[in-house]
């Protein structure tokens, strides 16, 4: 038994890890991002082209998709961003349509692409802020060498196996009007640097002054320049400023103007620049991944003191929670041991118990091999339900020990451990068959969608339920009789 225990236990480190099943939804989410200062016109030329493929294929219900964003949306994105959505029929082959619409997204080389279910889309945004399932986030305080690293950690992952969807979030210069105040002449004029601001951005960006409200909408009053205004250097040189004395003076006396290459974002957290590498997983397990991405990263590429990268996604949330579970496990050990402790009021008993329950999970573990060898939330649950029904049987199995033994004369020996096993068989048994085959429709049905948690779980436990049935039945009333047999003097 202590090698079968040592052998599940070398088993678990084989196992793959994921924070959530992948769910197989009908409804899916999908970003195309093309490079900053592509126009409306191109990005709806893409999409049309898109949706009208989309649709030729069968089993694909409806479409629909939004470029760029509203003025006071969620997102901080451009024309070049474009969001689709694609639902399937729920009676069609999942799997073969999904590849059908993988293979038409496929299909537009050159801007970064992803096909996500929306739950699976929504859960990683929450996560990292980003849309992949491992993100890799530099931290630093150059741009320019933030881009350059970037790209060193994006050709170290392309390395790693299993790696998809691969992308380096985009920084690309596009260009923009400085406007350099020269304070000297802003003086002359009694002008301040917020005066000059304040003007220039009236009538190139335009400024908010009222609002009219006509058939229960609003529409805001604005005052801003002429588009050859807006559009010409030296249009805006000549820009008359009023100053304090009544009198006007041109932009260009007061200040330099020049059209200059610059990000056309910039992205902070914790008052610092970041820059993010993300791709998804396809083919292994998120954790093997992720730990394989961690260590290429740090082999192969060399930060400069003030930058570092952290390691966000699923994986980093999984690690989290399997640390915050881990130690919550030692003390609910604790605590189990004490209650066994209270209730039996004898050290050995609630010992057998307590050592017992690890040798119920060889099952779970040979379990999710079958499934898939990955280990998910519903592996999990499949795991704490195991551990619970053989606890309870090994509890009923001591309790009527001690009952036979204190309460109807039966004097300990073998025959004592037979009749307890025997009349115990019936009620462990019943359990075991009851909750099994409640399992079994689940796991003929296959991993449909809707059962991409209950799929693995069943798997678990009903692997599980058979090693805690043999458990119960063999090994506590052989432990039983070792560790409660009375010592000779």
């Amino acid at each position: 038994m202590i090698c079968l225990f040592v052998a599940a236990a070398v088993s678990v480190s084989y196992l793959g890890e994921e924070l959530l099943p992948k769910f197989k939804e009908t409804d899916f989410l999908m970003h195309w991002v093309e490079k900053p200062g592509i126009g409306i016109d191109a990005m709806n030329r893409i999409t049309i082209r898109a949706s009208e493929e989309m649709m030729d294929v069968e089993g694909v219900r409806n479409f629909g998709a939004h470029i760029g964003r509203a003025e006071v949306a969620d997102e901080v994105v451009g024309p070049n961003f474009t969001e689709l959505w694609i639902s399937i029929d729920e009676d069609v082959d999942y799997d073969a349509t999904v590849a059908k619409v993988q293979e038409i997204v496929d299909g537009y080389p050159g801007l970064y692409r992803d096909l996500l279910t929306y739950l699976t889309e929504r859960i990683k945004e929450v996560l990292s802020g980003a849309s992949g399932a491992i993100v890799v986030r530099i931290y630093g305080p150059n741009l320019d060498e933030l881009r350059t690293t970037a790209e060193e950690v994006s050709a170290a992952m392309s390395g790693v196996e299993g790696v998809t969807g691969l992308k380096v979030e985009t920084q690309v210069l596009v260009p923009q009007i400085v406007v350099k105040i020269r304070k000297e002449a802003a003086m002359v004029f009694g002008l301040t640097p917020g005066d000059i601001s304040s003007a220039t951005s009236t009538l190139v960006n335009g400024t908010q002054v009222g609002e009219v409200f006509e058939d229960q909408k609003i529409y805001r009053v604005m005052i801003w320049g002429e588009d050859a205004i807006r559009s010409d250097l030296d249009s805006l040189q000549k820009l008359m400023i009023d100053t304090p004395s009544g009198a006007q003076v041109s932009l260009g006396d007061v200040a330099e103007i020049s059209i200059e290459p610059a990000p056309y974002v910039i992205t902070r957290e914790g008052s610092s620049r970041k820059i993010d590498v993300l791709c998804n997983v396809e083919g292994r397990d998120l954790s093997s991944v992720a730990q394989d991405i961690e260590k290429a990263v740090k082999e192969n590429v060399k930060f400069r003191q003030g930058y570092h990268p952290e390691f966000l996604g699923e994986y980093a949330e999984a690690s989290a929670a399997r640390q915050r579970i881990l130690v919550l496990s030692i003390f609910s050990g604790i605590a189990i041991f004490l209650l066994l402790y209270a209730d039996f009021q004898a050290f050995r008993p609630a010992v057998l118990i307590f050592l017992t329950l690890p040798f119920s999970m060889i099952g779970g573990i040979a379990g999710a091999f079958l499934c898939g060898g990955v280990i998910s939330l519903g592996s999990l649950i499949g795991f704490v339900t195991v551990l619970g029904v053989a606890a309870r049987n090994g509890i009923m199995m001591i309790d009527h020990y001690r009952h036979l033994e204190h309460n109807e004369g039966v004097s300990f020996g073998t025959d004592l451990i037979l009749r307890g096993a025997s009349e115990r068989l019936a009620p462990i048994l019943m359990t075991a068959l009851t909750t099994g085959l409640a399992l079994v429709p689940i796991i003929l049905g296959g991993n449909i969608p809707g059962h991409e948690i209950e799929f693995p779980m069943a798997f678990v436990i009903l692997g599980g339920l058979t090693t805690s049935t043999l458990l119960n039945l063999l090994v506590v009333p052989t432990f039983y009789y070792w560790l409660m047999k009375p010592r000779r003097i």
